[in-house]
């Protein structure tokens, strides 16, 4: 890695020491739900949840949600406002839980390991997470112009990025978080293990592999 590079700004990103768990959340007031209200939203994504395990997540609609748990359909809308609002409900639960190992769960994914151990466990934790909720977080996907900004995906560059920093603090960390979570976007795993049938095993030793070349941590290192 090169010691001259320009400068670049630094970003705001999650501080290790004050974890933060960010949702993908679907409205404001999802804290401070009455208890109604708060039954009401669960009533709808347990419909939600049984129509992608008995369709998939293309038979997730508005309409079909409103008819699965015996609402109008416009108390769907209001609760979840769109078809994306509904399906990244529905991942706001697993999303939280993944966020909770990060930040305080035991080692190597949690604190207390080395930066590159980390984040050889990061990546292997990230994929079997999408292979998971797969067909899930492809229907979620935000469209282009908030798909770097949602506060998950926020969450888990500022993770990448802060580890890089410490495992090459020389280097343009905030490329290389990019090109590391790019490795972990939910359609190029669709891709590689859904079109071209590859075992979750290569993905997750290509990761490793990445990993140590971007920092120089292996038998790549006289490469990077």
């Amino acid at each position: 890695m090169s010691s001259t590079l320009p400068p670049f700004p630094t970003p705001q990103e999650p501080v290790e020491n004050t974890p933060v768990l960010l949702e993908f959340g679907t409205g404001v007031d999802e804290p401070c739900l009455r208890a109604d209200a708060a039954r009401n939203r669960a009533r709808l994504l347990d419909a939600a949840a049984r129509l992608v395990a008995e369709h998939g997540a293309a038979g997730v609609t508005m309409e079909a949600v409103a008819a699965a748990a015996q609402v109008g359909k416009g108390t769907v809308f209001r609760r979840f406002g769109d078809r994306t609002g509904l399906l990244t409900a529905l991942l706001d639960h697993s999303e939280r839980k993944f966020q909770a190992s990060i930040l305080s769960g035991p080692a190597p994914l949690g604190p207390g390991a080395p930066p590159v151990e980390r984040l050889r466990a990061f990546g292997c934790a990230a994929l079997r997470r999408a292979a998971d909720d797969l067909e899930l977080q492809l229907a979620a996907e935000p469209c282009p112009d908030r798909r770097f900004l949602v506060p998950p995906r926020q969450v888990r560059y500022g993770h990448v990025l802060m580890l890089l920093r410490q495992a090459v603090p020389d280097a343009d960390c905030e490329l290389l978080a990019q090109t590391l979570m790019g490795y972990l976007e939910p359609a190029l795993i669709h891709h590689l293990t859904r079109q071209c049938h590859m075992p979750m095993d290569r993905l997750q030793a290509g990761w490793f592999d990445l990993v140590e070349r971007v920092t120089g941590s292996g038998a790549h290192a006289e490469h990077v």
